[in-house]
């Protein structure tokens, strides 16, 4: 399968931009910067639209997951929108009982936790992602040459949400299960990396130039551990959306020690979070990657001297990368000044 003469990395729109070329190891005319969560909480313009909407009501109207999406990149002039959605949206599609409650996170009604509610877990269907291929096809009309990143939660995370039922500190549910029931983890794991998977391919397949696998609760497994029980089903979900040829990021926070591992499920370039030096992760990681990061979402608050000094000594470690599109080390706090990441933007074209 190839992607369509109108996709925009075929028809000449994105393929050269400077995110791509970046996240691919060309060399672009200047440094590629967007930030993991710029869409949404930290914008006035997103909470004016989000008023009296829930999340996931509003991850799956085509019209307002588009305009959120498309918010940051007007107002911050970032060299890539993010597709807004959430990680469990997969979960929602096919009819799993899932919700975002304000001030906690995903919620599922029931935990799976057991073989036989493994068993009966309904499969995601083609036509039940028809809302996202419409939104994305809506963003990506007005992007222009400016490319969309496709995002999912990778397996791990998923499914630790479906185990634990809930957000949770230290993931002992799910880890637990992977080690005491490993049939039961394994089936579990297929399950959700087959439900990302297809999330992943129908944003790309309607219009995303780049696809990100965020494992955000991948730091919480040991190196063995992860590269037994997380990482398999990490690559069969990008397996997904191989064949259709555009660069993978997978990201995850709290993984310094997994980088490499995470490289290793087949990806273009690897996320760094801000627990570790930009440098130290390149040395890690080797040229054979371009990596995505890492400023500390802690200094978009610090006195702009401090944030700028910050925000040089990333872009200048990142030089010793293949490629380096700027990122943050994790996603934007809802508190900050919407202001200071225009002018961290302007900053980092400006090197």
């Amino acid at each position: 399968m190839t992607l369509s003469q109108n996709h925009p990395m075929i028809d000449g729109r994105t393929q050269d931009s400077a995110l791509i070329q970046a996240l691919t190891g060309r060399e672009p005319s200047h440094h590629p910067v967007w930030f993991m969560r710029q869409a949404g909480r930290s914008l006035p313009e997103y909470l004016k639209l989000r008023e009296g909407v829930s999340m996931l009501d509003s991850c799956l109207d085509p019209a307002m997951a588009s305009e959120i999406t498309l918010q940051p990149v007007r107002r911050h002039k970032v060299d890539a929108g993010i597709f807004f959605s959430d990680i469990v949206i997969p979960l929602r599609l096919a009819g799993i009982g899932v919700d975002i409650v304000p001030g906690v996170g995903p919620v599922l009604d029931t935990p799976i936790r057991t073989a036989e509610q493994v068993a009966a877990l309904p499969e995601l269907t083609d036509e039940a992602l028809e809302p996202i291929r419409q939104a994305v096809a809506l963003t990506v009309a007005e992007l222009g040459s400016t490319p969309l990143i496709g995002f999912a939660g990778a397996p791990f995370t998923v499914a630790a949400y479906m185990v634990e039922g809930k957000p949770s500190r230290d993931h002992l549910g799910p880890r637990t299960m992977m080690h005491a029931e490993p049939e039961v983890w394994d089936a579990l794991m297929q399950w959700a990396a087959d439900a990302s998977g297809k999330f992943l391919r129908a944003q790309v397949e309607a219009g995303a130039s780049a696809a990100q696998l965020f494992d955000s609760w991948a730091g919480s497994l040991s190196l063995p551990d992860y590269q037994k029980f997380a990482a398999p089903y990490s690559a069969r979900s990008l397996d997904f959306v191989r064949d259709l040829g555009v660069p993978l990021i997978h990201f995850g926070t709290g993984t310094g020690e997994l980088l490499t591992a995470m490289r290793d499920v087949n990806v273009d370039t690897v996320g760094v979070d801000y627990r570790i030096p930009l440098g130290t992760a390149i040395e890690r990681l080797g040229q054979g990657v371009s990596v995505q990061g890492n400023i500390d979402p802690a200094l978009l608050s610090a006195p702009w001297e401090v944030l700028e000094a910050h925000v040089r000594e990333v872009v200048a470690s990142g030089k010793a990368a293949r490629g380096h599109v700027v990122n943050l080390g994790h996603g934007v706090p809802p508190t900050t000044d919407p202001t200071v990441l225009t002018r961290v933007v302007e900053l980092i074209h400006s090197l």
